[in-house]
């Protein structure tokens, strides 16, 4: 493998369609650049069409089977969110049937609870969930407190009815408050959570697809010749090498875009050539800085650990799933060197909130700074391409 140059074919072309044949009979290449982006986005797009889970299996213990018991069963049945199943008859079934996986959370109605509520007493409410699922828990939180905090205002109101007081409506709630989701009424978490993961798993694929391309060519000797190929230039040999990926990765994003904007009615309120752009810009940034990981570290296995390494954390330190704002300040600093960031925060502005491009002017730099941040290291992989060494 490291002896003579064998003759080869020179310059762009001859590079462009060697690279086309050898991504056309390996399966690696189709299996990480066609089999799983693309299942990905369709599965993604179309995995929560109604916005928000529905029906969430739940269980009330009514330990107190009196007329306002029944009534706040009849309340918590009642609300969008909860499939309330039968009725428990004791905490321990319920937490069993929780633990079993049957319903994801109960509502424990305490014994007396009538008579000590009018009677003044400040009975106790309990709920219960299952945070192992996340979403759902949270979700059947926020119902089994809003009950429970309807019912308190109830049964106010019933005092001062009671007591001759009108009004009271106005002591319960002195500043009433309107809430509305901007640019996502519904609050529909596909809207969110669609159009950060699959940037995420773009970035991961692409940066360890541009890693592998170029690491099988150190580790198996054809950097040499691919070098000579391109004249004896790093950048033309990289270019050529990378340009198909490239080509491909462009239309799978911009066939992301159609089917979350087009098929999957996502809000769009921006420019459509803003938001392609940022695609664009996007593969580019995502080689760049797989590019850059490959310089330091100029070796197959070591370049791929660190791109999956890096392309995996995305999905945290990328402050979709936590907020940037509550993350320890040295870990917040990593989810700004990462490009899925900026594709994010474009998304925000040119999607969702539709703002003028002068607001999003720095994400778009920040692309082109990715792009630009393996060019002082070339000559580093230029002197591995030139003299490759075999490490397992």
């Amino acid at each position: 493998m490291n002896g003579k140059l064998q003759p080869r074919r020179q310059g762009f072309k001859a590079i462009f369609m060697e690279t086309l044949s050898e991504m056309a009979r390996r399966p690696v290449y189709w299996i990480g650049m066609f089999v799983l982006p693309l299942f990905m986005s369709v599965l993604f797009g179309t995995l929560m069409n109604d916005g928000l889970p529905t029906r969430i299996p739940a269980a009330i213990v009514d330990l107190d089977h009196s007329d306002m018991s029944r009534d706040l069963t009849q309340n918590i049945a009642g609300m969008q969110m909860v499939d309330l199943k039968d009725a428990e008859e004791s905490f321990t079934s319920a937490r069993e049937s929780m633990q079993e996986g049957n319903i994801f959370g109960f509502f424990l109605i305490p014994e007396n609870f009538q008579q000590d509520l009018l009677a003044g007493r400040k009975p106790v409410i309990s709920f219960y969930t299952n945070y192992t699922f996340y979403i759902p828990a949270t979700l059947l939180f926020k119902t089994f407190k809003t009950t429970a905090v309807y019912t308190k205002a109830e049964t106010v109101q019933m005092v001062f009815s009671t007591a001759g007081v009108n009004g009271g409506s106005g002591v319960l709630l002195p500043v009433s408050i309107s809430a509305r989701g901007l640019n996502n009424p519904e609050l529909n978490y596909s809207i969110y959570l669609t159009n950060s993961f699959l940037p995420c798993l773009f970035q991961l694929m692409i940066m360890m697809m541009t890693a592998y391309s170029l690491g099988e060519e150190i580790k198996y000797g054809r950097s040499r010749r691919l070098l000579h190929q391109a004249g004896n230039s790093v950048l033309k040999a990289v270019f050529t090498r990378l340009l198909p990926q490239t080509l491909i990765w462009m239309v799978e994003l911009f066939f992301m875009v159609s089917l979350l904007y087009k098929w999957c009615h996502f809000p769009m309120n921006g420019s459509w050539g803003w938001l392609l752009l940022s695609e664009f810009l996007f593969v580019l940034a995502s080689q760049g800085f797989a590019l850059f990981l490959f310089c330091m570290v100029p070796n197959l296995r070591l370049a791929l650990s660190s791109c999956a390494l890096t392309g995996i954390l995305s999905f945290s330190l990328g402050a979709f799933s936590f907020p940037y704002e509550s993350m320890y300040g040295g870990i917040a600093v990593f989810s700004w060197i990462l490009p899925t960031r900026y594709n994010f925060l474009i998304y925000i502005d040119q999607a969702l909130n539709g703002i003028d491009i002068y607001y999003s002017r720095w994400w778009y730099i920040a692309y082109i700074i990715f792009i630009l941040l393996p060019l002082p290291l070339m000559g580093r992989l230029k002197k591995y391409m030139a003299k490759p060494v075999y490490v397992p």
